[in-house]
């Protein structure tokens, strides 16, 4: 497919939408076009391994394990 009928087809698409999803849509192109940090190899990181006190972590890991594993239907 080529870029323009790509366009074409996408602008088809997003007239169609109801006003709340084109604002979804126009979210995601955001999103995916604003620039990001490179990040940092994990081996750089490995001087920080330990530092983190046990007690810390775990509840760091109940917290994910109670609010992160949820799943919100009415989301997108």
């Amino acid at each position: 497919m080529t870029t323009t009928a790509l366009k074409q087809e996408v602008t088809e698409r997003l007239d169609s939408l109801p006003p709340e999803d084109q604002r979804k849509v126009l979210e995601l192109t955001r999103a995916l076009t604003e620039r990001r940090p490179a990040g940092v190899p994990g081996r750089d990181l490995l001087r920080f391994m330990g530092t983190i006190e046990k007690t810390d972590l775990d509840v760091m890991r109940r917290a994910i394990e109670e609010d992160c594993e949820r799943v919100d239907d009415s989301e997108w």
